[in-house]
């Protein structure tokens, strides 16, 4: 027995849950995530791992127009729901230092072919890291929300718009609730997040 939670894709495992029309995580139900929604193209394992790693760690950047080209394929679940209201794609932004370092911010690589595939505006720019953290991935699951608190600011007015962040790959959702919050309070109405791979945590 299992499903996934309809807002943020987490694995459930109660029967319980299972039998609500809305079927949401234990996280979900105490506490509305600032997003509206998680798309994930796959889960975080094998190929789809080892791609991400591509582009992330040996900087074989044209892995950015496959995994671009595969959310692509996924975001027919969100798209029938955006219309007319104007949508942004709005990459998760790297904090400075690591950017110099990469190169390149791969959600925005990855972001440039999506935005190709489908025509749908990207904004790179007006909303920015300002604070260095520790790599989530190094980090304890209750620990990370605490972590990157604080990390996003945006300088762009979105009153009006519906936002749709880009990130690789999303673990306990801490990073992209940070920043739905962030671009919420710039007057986004609606925040969804599309990501490459979904890591279950059970």
């Amino acid at each position: 027995m299992g499903g996934l939670c309809s807002i943020c894709g987490e694995r459930i495992v109660s029967g319980y849950a299972l039998e609500s029309e809305d079927i949401r995580c234990g996280i979900c139900r105490r506490v509305d995530p600032p997003f509206a929604k998680a798309v994930a193209y796959g889960s975080y394992e094998s190929g789809l791992r080892d791609l991400i790693h591509m582009l992330k760690y040996q900087q074989v950047r044209p892995a950015a127009n496959v995994l671009g080209r595969m959310l692509a394929e996924v975001i027919a679940e969100l798209q029938a729901g955006w219309y007319p209201a104007p949508v942004l794609v709005v990459p998760v932004p790297l904090f400075s230092a690591k950017l110099r370092q990469r190169g390149f911010n791969q959600a925005v690589e990855i972001a440039r072919m999506l935005a190709k595939q489908t025509g749908l505006a990207l904004s790179p720019r007006g909303t920015r890291r300002v604070k260095d953290t520790t790599p989530q991935a190094e980090l304890p699951y209750e620990e990370r929300a605490r972590n990157i608190r604080g990390a996003f600011a945006c300088d762009v007015d979105l009153s009006g718009k519906r936002v749709a962040v880009l990130d690789d790959v999303m673990t306990t959702g801490a990073t992209l609730n940070e920043l739905a919050k962030v671009l919420k309070r710039a007057g986004a109405v609606r925040v969804e997040n599309l990501v490459i791979a979904r890591s279950i945590l059970r």
